[in-house]
């Protein structure tokens, strides 16, 4: 009877999800086209550029730009222009930096600030030790266009008329944003024609026939140009934030997920194909029996990124809506408009390999996953355990791993932002570059007053006033990032602890504020989403041991991921420390991503449990999805390896742990661990709802 009512249940959305022969064509062209049309007429929402978009909810550094805003000049920047004429530190002669050299130097200065408009600001200074000057350059704001635009013309015109034997480098924080808006000038363009590439070349790779790719990959790319403006302009409405970074995550989930719902469904298809003439049969039955495993791997993937709504970061919350939208389309696509898509070609898409009805079927053969099956069956104990201890090994790296990246940091490459703040702090405090950012509404003699004699602090001096605040900048030794900048900037909070709406912001501060606000996510979240996958399995299987020991592989594959990528990071790529938001962005996604193949290879053991019982039935199920999810996640891995074509650190350092992490999901946790656990459990698996035997 439960058979026949599955049966049913199969044909009904086999049906539903695959229309009748003359609709078909509808069904794959008309949501196509109405993507298209979408995209065209309403498009993308321009990324905002809100002060506070990248800072946490209510820290001190937050409140201090909250205020900063209110000053008359709050849309001004800073550039910093570095003078150079001899090496740092060298005392030997007379020093190249002297007076005659400072005045046609500030002659320079002023005469460039009144070709390009630019407010007054300080005079130039000498270094010490003669071989620097420097020269603050406020800067009006704009969008990141205009300030990359002005920040180019102000180095242009410093570097034309820099005195003979002198150079010239431009740093401070509208260079840095400059160079950081230089980054992201065509990125989506490169990240998207990388993706896709990839993307085309595994899918080649994976059917070896050059027809074939294309259908799967148009359907999942058109769902991902959609995917951007849906999102984006559901962002907009809902009056959330994102930046460049999101677009290029989304783009690369979009691809990845997308094509491994296609893989699945196609491997079922070509399935359904050897024991059904009628190819639209044989779709229904494939897209019927597929789509189970689809919805429940994107309900649970959606409910996983949702969960970044609790972070305390606006972006942070801005990616996980996003996210969550293109999981949602990326499944639509892939089991509404894929399926008519493939039958209207016929079976000759598969050439040279065409499915006949009489082939043998994988689960009837000898190959790889078959002799993987075999391996498992004999020694499910033995394999649950060494897996535990390397999995164990590789997360010991965890130990060490440091947060927080400064300014200088966060490019693979070094912009002239980063090499002129570099020579800056050659001869000058490092603090020159980045000074501490103190705001208040109280005299801002009382807070120079609190902040003399604070250790580590060079200077202080009021920067700007009106509308009832002000703004001190502090120069303190420390460069941002390193321990003793957060012992000053500790010690000047206690300072002006007792002046009434006094905050102290600034690069310091905000590195600071984002490690402790990112640990704070970290202690939220992950409990959150390790709880709502557990309840998401217990729904889908109707048991409670299988989806506590998935949930284990899950965390354990994350936590193995984490600490094998430090070790990469710090011994190979030579990175201090990862960014604050990589920890907790790579268990959002491994997690979501990382059930969807126990999904994936749980729910075919299941059906195969229902006429083999349980060890025989994962193992069959191993046998028949081995190659099409091992397929799926080294295509998943390659799309999030892509993200290191931008050279920012925090992107390639969230691919490399996703691609670590879904690899080793694929090959081993999958592969090897969850299928020996079945076996050696055997119906307790399933506890306390068993599968219906064979017998």
């Amino acid at each position: 009877m439960s058979s026949a009512r599955d049966t049913d249940t199969h044909g009904r959305l086999g049906r539903l999800l695959l229309p009748r022969r003359g609709v078909a064509w509808a069904v794959a062209i008309v949501p196509l086209l109405a993507a298209i049309a979408f995209m065209a007429l309403i498009g993308s929402a321009a990324v905002p550029g809100g002060a506070t978009d990248e800072l946490p909810d209510d820290a001190d550094s937050t409140l201090a730009v909250q205020l900063q805003e209110q000053l008359p000049d709050e849309d001004t920047s800073t550039a910093i222009a570095v003078f150079s004429a001899g090496d740092p530190g060298d005392s030997a002669g007379d020093k190249p930096v002297d007076d005659a050299l400072v005045g046609e130097l500030q002659q320079l200065v002023d005469g460039v600030r009144s070709d390009l408009s630019l407010p007054k600001g300080p005079p130039v200074t000498a270094s010490e030790d003669g071989t620097a000057a420097l020269a603050v350059l406020p800067v009006p704001g704009g969008t990141s266009g205009e300030n990359r635009d002005l920040v180019t013309d102000l180095r242009s015109a410093l570097k034309d008329g820099v005195p003979e034997g002198v150079s010239v480098e431009v740093t401070g924080p509208a260079a840095v944003m400059a160079d950081l808006s230089e980054v992201f000038q065509g990125a989506d363009a490169t990240l998207l024609a990388t993706t896709a590439g990839v993307v085309a070349l595994l899918l080649l790779i994976t059917y070896r026939s050059p027809i074939l790719w294309i259908i799967p990959l148009t359907v999942v790319a058109i769902a991902d140009r959609l995917t951007v403006a849906v999102a984006t302009q559901s962002l907009d409405v809902l009056g959330m934030v994102w930046n460049n970074s999101t677009t290029g995550i989304l783009s690369v989930l979009v691809f990845g997920a997308g094509t491994d719902y296609a893989l699945l469904l196609i491997s079922r298809y070509r399935e359904e194909l050897k024991t059904n003439e009628d190819r639209y049969v044989a779709m229904r039955r494939a897209t019927a029996r597929t789509a189970e495993a689809v919805l429940s791997s994107a309900v649970t993937v959606f409910l996983g990124l949702l969960t970044l709504v609790l972070s305390v970061f606006p972006n942070t919350r801005g990616l996980g809506v996003a996210c969550a939208i293109g999981i949602v389309i990326a499944a639509a696509f892939v089991l509404l408009v894929l399926p008519s898509a493939l039958v209207l070609f016929g079976r000759w898409v598969f050439w040279p390999k065409v499915p006949h009805v009489g082939d043998r079927q994988l689960v009837d053969g000898r190959g790889l996953w078959r002799r993987v099956g075999d391996g498992v069956n004999r020694r499910p104990v033995a394999l649950v355990v060494l897996a535990g201890i390397f999995l164990a090994a590789l997360a010991s790296g965890t130990l060490g791993i440091q947060t927080g990246l400064s300014g200088s940091d966060k490019f693979l490459d070094e912009p002239e932002a980063i090499t002129a703040a570099e020579r800056l702090a050659e001869s000058f405090p490092a603090g020159n570059a980045d000074p501490v950012e103190v705001l208040t509404r109280e005299d801002p003699k009382k807070v120079l007053a609190a902040v003399e004699g604070v250790d580590g602090v060079v200077a202080a001096n009021p920067s700007t006033s009106g509308n009832g605040v002000a703004q001190v900048d502090v120069v303190i030794e420390a460069s941002p990032g390193e321990a003793e900048a957060e012992k000053t900037v500790d010690a000047l909070r206690d300072a002006v602890a007792d002046l009434d709406q006094t905050y102290v912001g600034g690069t310091h501060a905000e590195l600071i504020d984002s490690r402790d606000a990112s640990d704070a996510d970290l202690r939220t979240i992950v409990p959150v989403l390790s709880v709502l996958v557990l309840l998401a399995l217990v729904v889908l299987l109707r048991s409670l041991v299988a989806p506590v020991l998935l949930v284990g592989t899950v965390l354990a594959t994350y936590l193995a991921s984490l600490g094998l990528s430090w070790w990469l990071f710090t011994g190979v790529f030579g990175f201090e420390s990862l960014d604050v938001s990589v920890p907790l962005l790579a268990f959002v996604f491994l997690v979501a991503l990382g059930v969807d193949y126990n999904i994936f290879l749980v729910t075919r053991g299941r059906e195969e449990a229902r006429q083999h019982g349980t060890a025989a039935g994962m193992l069959r199920a191993l046998t028949v999805t081995g190659g099409v999810i091992t397929s799926a996640g080294i295509l998943l891995a390659a799309v999030f390896a892509v993200l290191g074509v931008l050279p920012l650190v925090v992107l390639a350092q969230f691919g490399v742990v996703i691609c670590i992490g879904v690899l080793l999901d694929t090959l081993l946790v999958r592969t090897v661990v969850v299928p020996a656990l079945a076996v050696w459990l055997g119906d307790r698996f399933w506890w306390p709802k068993r599968p219906r035997s064979h017998a």
